[in-house]
């Protein structure tokens, strides 16, 4: 994958990459595609997946210091 298909990913909404991801899988689980665009397809996957993942994790970082925060101001 070039770098400047992971930018493009980079910039992504979390919706607009789960979105591309469900995508990508339903196209690969038709197997229709040939070898070489699956392989594509896959590695495209692999990184819509890890940047929803850093997403999520970025979302429960916040979460929990929302919380931690929140329980500290209540002392």
């Amino acid at each position: 994958m070039s770098k400047a298909e992971l930018k493009d990913i980079e910039k992504l909404s979390y919706e607009d990459a789960r979105d591309q991801l469900v995508e990508v899988v339903r196209t690969l689980e038709a197997g229709n595609a040939p070898l070489e665009q699956s392989m594509k397809l896959w590695e495209r996957g692999e990184a819509l997946a890890t940047h929803c993942q850093n997403w999520l994790d970025g979302a429960r970082k916040r979460l929990d210091e929302a919380s931690t925060s929140a329980a500290t101001d209540k002392s």
